[in-house]
């Protein structure tokens, strides 16, 4: 596609973290960590937001409700299997949202019609046809996916998806379900159900990443005549994952000269909201990660390093102020008042933070600058990310760690319960599980730690350390995180964290069915 015939074209944002990217094994989100990232997704700018699968459970039907009540600008999108229930839950869960949308799916590859449904192609089509009328009786907005369209026959899809329209579908959704497709495939497709469908039908690509191409995918079909493209933050989700919304962001606006896409984002969000996606879905950002991995705007090479010192332009294709990532500056120190530091929050966009938060965030401030003295970006980020969700059952009061060479780890661990303060020592392997078991003794509550992972906020010795954690409590799969400049203080958070999620009923049930198209 050349510049002059792709000219301003615009390409609808449609992001499935919520949905494909929470049904990532180990991902456990509860209904206030999905709305926090609804409203850091609307922030970030993205058209659509699929915000879960409404009839997999009571709790996922409400999730998807609250965030269709309270999350205003883009489309909230509910998916629904091609029956009834499924579209019925959908209808229900989005109905108070300012922009509804239903998104219901049937497959097509002859592999899945045969062996999954049992249906000959006509009777799929005709099932396809009952579920967008039926969701078109609720809605204005609805989209119609045919599942694994990259190994369908294309004469059916042009089919089915004719059939779609007529019914009511105004989007076409065409999903490389198992990450088959490559670039120059899917791009031909696309040119092909263009010229087949009409032209006031927006069409949709949604990639997988299971051989490495999904943003490449993504990109061609848009090339082909896609102009939604369904991905997530991060590119998380089932298997190797979606096609990662900041890269094919950025592809477009950094290639804008041979592309001609833009899309609506708001590029200086993408490092939040990746922040925001890792540390609440406890999935690690590889170093790196094009955009916003730690490594993406790092240089280690002295060649390298002397040609950004001279011009940045040498080894940079976009600056890192672009993507919001401004990790590096020196935010304050323990002088710094309250006003300096509501500016400094603003300054990284965090602005709508009420009176309380900004105090107890001051008080926990001041306490970090006691023990590490320069303040970065980062650091701040980390203190107002680390804010609970989860109701305080418990909460920590002080725990003093004995360890050494060829000695038994002791913990001592204090925690605010609802019976006022309560000590325990317990012994451990080493310290961190010493404080967890010590934990154990007090809560009476025992998940079983089944992930660890520890990085540092920003760099240096004194630098703030956040554990992740993922844990198991019968057939519910829960997220810790906890921060401090101490490991085994921020490792105590994280698993208090996890408990009081226990006490509270949260968690993700192994049991719940998802899907994905």
């Amino acid at each position: 596609m050349t510049q002059q015939t792709a000219q301003s074209q615009r390409i609808r944002i449609f992001d499935t973290t919520l949905r494909d990217g929470e049904q990532s094994p180990g991902v456990a989100l509860n209904h206030t960590q999905k709305l926090e990232i609804a409203h850091q997704l609307a922030r970030l700018g993205v058209d659509v937001i699929e915000a879960g699968f409404p009839i997999a459970s009571p709790g996922d039907l409400e999730g998807v409700s609250r965030i269709a009540r309270e999350v205003r600008g883009p489309i909230i999108a509910g998916l629904a299997r091609a029956n009834r229930a499924d579209i019925e839950a959908a209808a229900r869960a989005v109905e108070p949202a300012q922009k509804p949308r239903i998104h219901t799916f049937i497959a097509t590859s002859p592999i899945h019609m045969a062996k999954k449904l049992g249906l000959e192609p006509d009777a799929v089509i005709e099932r396809a046809v009952e579920a967008v009328r039926l969701a078109r009786s609720f809605v204005d907005d609805v989209e119609f996916s045919a599942e694994d369209a990259t190994r369908s026959e294309r004469e059916f899809l042009a089919r089915i998806f004719k059939a779609a329209v007529e019914a009511g579908a105004t989007t076409i959704n065409v999903p490389d379900t198992v990450g088959y497709t490559t670039p120059e495939e899917i791009r031909d497709l696309f040119a092909y159900l263009r010229g087949e469908l009409p032209e006031h039908v927006i069409l949709s690509a949604h990639c997988h990443d299971d051989l490495g191409m999904a943003v490449a995918n993504s990109i061609a079909a848009a090339e082909g005549g896609a102009r939604q493209i369904e991905c997530t933050v991060n590119g998380i989700g089932e298997r190797a994952g979606n096609a990662s919304l900041e890269e094919i962001v950025m592809a477009f606006h950094t290639r804008r000269d041979h592309y001609g896409f833009e899309t609506g984002i708001h590029t200086r969000e993408l490092y939040r909201s990746s922040r925001m996606v890792s540390r609440l879905s406890g999935m690690p950002v590889q170093p790196n990660k094009a955009v916003v991995g730690d490594n993406a705007f790092a240089h280690e090479s002295g060649i390298h390093q002397d040609g950004v010192i001279k011009a940045r332009e040498t080894y940079e294709i976009m600056n890192a102020e672009l993507v919001g990532r401004e990790a590096a500056v020196l935010v304050m120190g323990k002088h710094s008042g309250r006003a300096a530091f509501r500016k400094a929050l603003g300054d990284l966009g965090y602005t709508d933070l009420p009176d309380d938060r900004v105090q107890h965030l001051f008080a926990r401030f001041k306490d970090l600058a006691d023990r590490k003295g320069q303040i970065y970006a980062d650091d701040l980020r980390a203190l107002v990310e680390s804010r609970s969700d989860v109701p305080q059952t418990f909460t920590l009061e002080g725990f003093q760690i004995t360890s050494g060479m060829n000695m038994t780890p002791v913990a001592f661990v204090r925690l605010q319960t609802p019976n006022g303060q309560v000590d325990a020592t317990a012994h451990g392997d080493g310290p961190v599980e010493a404080a967890f078991q010590a934990i154990n003794k007090i809560t009476g509550i025992t998940p079983e730690l089944e992930s660890y992972r520890i990085q540092a906020v920003t760099g240096g010795g004194d630098a703030l350390g956040e554990v992740s954690i993922g844990a198991r409590y019968g057939e519910t799969t829960l997220h810790g995180t906890g921060v401090a400049t101490d490991v085994v203080e921020a490792s105590a958070r994280a698993w208090i964290r996890i408990v009081n999620q226990v006490v509270a009923g949260m968690g993700k049930s192994r049991a719940v069915s998802q899907t994905t198209v």
